[in-house]
């Protein structure tokens, strides 16, 4: 089926044109052709975990399956020449303040920042530390169909999500959540409910560990079992 690919920005220069017709196999999604597009255009592989995905000018979840006649857009990063990524996986500390710049624009009236810290109980245990793991790549898609989603929801301006694996201290950031919008309502509505579906279906796992020196990967509070 035939659709067309718009390109805004950097990568406009990649690709050379503004606008492109593209032929796709039937039930093709966003992701799939995300994928042509890196082929076609090889540096376009560092913007992978960094765009938003629209369809016909709605921002859409990369799972999205296409129509034919479909125009669709892959959104760079709004804050021109930035290395941070917008949705990322990491081992690394995390910081917000990158975020918060990566997310803010002119019509921006509110920016709610979530730093989601780990710490010393899960029910009626006492934790010592966390260890998170993840499909790293899966996991990074699935925070930007997130983010898309709740773009479209909640008429945001821009949002992005780090999360953070590996071993964490007590105390430690494990994910940062940093939304932009007009105004602080739906900023404030949005950030709890992408916190929410990330805990529902990012591919991220987490591990107590027990300040008895017992282990034990679980879920979230609400899915625990009371006695």
């Amino acid at each position: 089926m035939h659709i067309t690919v718009r390109y805004f920005a950097a990568h406009r220069d990649i690709s050379g044109v503004a606008s492109e017709p593209l032929d796709v196999p039937d039930t093709s999604t966003l992701a799939d052709v995300w994928q042509l597009l890196e082929q076609r255009y090889p540096a376009l592989v560092p913007y992978r975990n960094r765009v938003l995905l629209a369809q016909n000018e709605r921002f859409v979840p990369a799972t999205t399956t296409l129509n034919a006649g479909d125009v669709v857009a892959f959104i760079p990063p709004v804050s021109g020449g930035s290395t941070t990524p917008q949705f990322l996986v990491t081992n690394a500390p995390l910081d917000p303040a990158p975020l918060v710049e990566l997310v803010g624009a002119p019509g921006v009236g509110a920016i709610v920042t979530f730093s989601g810290t780990v710490r010393d109980h899960f029910g009626e245990r006492s934790t010592a530390r966390l260890e998170y793991d993840a499909y790293h790549e899966m996991a990074a898609a699935v925070l930007a169909d997130i983010a898309a989603d709740a773009t479209q929801r909640f008429g945001l301006g821009n949002v992005a999500i780090h999360h953070r694996i590996g071993i964490l201290e007590i105390g430690d950031v494990a994910v940062i959540v940093v939304v932009a919008s007009a105004h602080r309502g739906p900023a404030l509505h949005a950030t709890a409910w992408i916190m929410d579906r990330i805990k529902e279906i990012a591919p991220i796992w987490k591990k107590e560990h027990w300040a008895d020196g017992e282990n034990e990967w679980v879920g979230h509070e609400s899915d625990r079992p009371t006695a």
